[in-house]
């Protein structure tokens, strides 16, 4: 290659300016901070938040930065991981599923706090968001196949994006921004576990720990701090090291490996992570959550919400659920911990439990997840009558389509079938500012007046002329 992977990333960040992007990214990007600062406000009583944040208190520091919602200040270093966790927690933030999935508002956080430790702009850290969402949504785009069917997180895609969104808001050059992505992009592989089998408060905070760590890097990238350039496509470089390049001769090298799904040909595609970069922007085709479970649920959820309601079924209705996923959904969803989830993490990523508490309550909120309901008898009644088949069919139509096709079957021989293509909230069927305000609103109302959170939306959707640490200062809670 002319110039290195991460040489041609750090030229377009460095380059980029409030005044190249196009309006209707930036109003993008105001509705992604609507939906992220929302799901942190809904996560405040959570035990991982509280627990970081009590070890944080702890430490103290430099009064860099605020926490959401809390108002203590930190180190810019720190915040980045308690905001960034608060924004995950509920598993309620945005999602991107193609080859990779991916949440690129767990990076925001590292936008905001250095944004309020240098006093940057909101027009500044608005470019920044811009990036997170550019590149984390690109790399879901780069291994061929996802870097999950090799069975790793995509909290190792992140390691790679937040440098870079925290180097922007540094003002770091192209070769300290190089530096950064190279000293964040060794360290920060991480293992597919925290979304497999029994799940625990990992599963949230792997992606932020990850930011956190690109603060770090680009911190230590202002300092002069060196870091590998060729952390990409060099010897024990990232695509070497997870097969399918020849790092010598700087090729692709397609090899047949065997994955979570099977034999596959693994493959990178670079011209999908910096080829005409600036052209359009990803952000675009991002998605948001319409519940506050795992992505490949949603179809599923709707379905069964769809047929219950539609029909006027109560749960005591049910003989028995068909559910009919695409392999990778069954894989993720189905295995046998997930029929008896002891956890919200757990929960959160268990289909016969989401469609269980759906069936039962009629819906799917924060609250279906709580303790209490984790004891619901009526839902663990329902839980067992769920039965989940994998579809090759299916699976050839996706990432394109998340297809479900829910059978539902009474104790009187009645069948109701629903068949859906995508969720609410997909880029096909947006969620509108209505539905946003709604989730938002949700989430906060126990935190904020009714004339507060009319604020909050007015403050975040004219922030760009505010400095970030006046924008943050109105995020806490009275």
């Amino acid at each position: 290659m002319e110039k290195s992977i991460s040489r041609q990333m750090a030229e377009f960040a460095v380059n980029l300016k409030y005044e190249d992007l196009p309006k209707d990214v930036i109003y993008e990007v105001k509705r992604y901070l609507y939906d992220s600062i929302g799901c942190a406000f809904g996560s405040m009583d959570t035990h991982d938040v509280n627990t970081v944040l009590e070890i944080y208190r702890e430490m103290e520091g430099t009064p860099e930065s605020t926490v959401f919602g809390f108002g203590d200040k930190l180190p810019a270093v720190n915040t980045a991981l308690i905001n960034s966790l608060m924004i995950r927690a509920l598993d309620f933030n945005d999602i991107y599923w193609k080859d990779d999935p991916s949440h690129p508002s767990d990076i925001i956080p590292a936008a905001l706090s250095t944004g309020e430790k240098v006093d940057a702009s909101m027009k500044d850290v608005i470019v920044a968001i811009v990036l997170a969402y550019e590149f984390e949504q690109r790399l879901c785009l780069f291994a061929k196949p996802g870097v999950r069917e090799r069975k790793w997180h995509h909290a190792t895609l992140t390691q790679f994006v937040s440098p870079i969104v925290a180097g922007k808001i540094l003002g770091l050059t192209v070769d300290e921004m190089v530096n950064a992505i190279g000293i964040n992009g060794c360290h920060n592989h991480t293992i597919g576990c925290p979304t497999a089998g029994k799940l625990t408060m990992m599963k949230n905070t792997v992606d932020p720990m990850a930011t956190q760590s690109g603060v770090f890097a680009a911190l230590l990238a202002q300092k002069g701090f060196s870091g590998t350039e060729k952390v990409f496509e060099g010897k024990e470089g990232f695509m070497d090291a997870f097969n399918g390049w020849d790092a010598k001769n700087e090729t692709m090298k397609p090899t047949d490996m065997e994955g979570r799904d099977g034999v596959s040909s693994w493959a990178w595609d670079v011209d999908a992570l910096v080829g005409n970069l600036g052209s359009d922007y990803k952000i675009l085709e991002c998605g948001m959550k319409a519940f506050p479970t795992e992505a490949l649920t949603h179809t599923h959820i709707s379905c069964a919400l769809n047929a219950m309601v539609n029909n006027d079924l109560d749960y005591t209705d049910i003989k028995e659920v068909k559910v009919t996923a695409f392999a990778q959904a069954y894989d993720i969803l189905f295995d046998p911990t997930k029929y008896r989830p002891e956890s919200r993490e757990t929960a959160d990523h268990s289909l016969p439990y989401c469609m269980a508490a759906a069936i039962v309550d009629k819906k799917i909120t924060t609250q279906s997840f709580s303790d209490e309901k984790l004891k619901d008898p009526r839902i663990f009644e329902v839980i067992d009558k769920i039965i989940g088949e994998p579809s090759q069919e299916f699976e050839k139509m996706f990432p394109a389509k998340q297809p479900s096709r829910v059978v539902v079957t009474t104790n009187d021989g009645r069948k109701f079938e629903e068949y859906l293509e995508y969720p609410k909230g997909d880029p096909r069927e947006p969620m509108s500012i209505d539905d946003l305000k709604n989730k938002f609103n949700s989430l906060s109302e126990n935190r904020f007046s009714s004339e507060e959170l009319a604020e909050l939306k007015e403050l975040i959707f004219s922030c760009e002329d505010m400095s970030t640490r006046d924008f943050m200062s109105q995020l806490v809670a009275s």
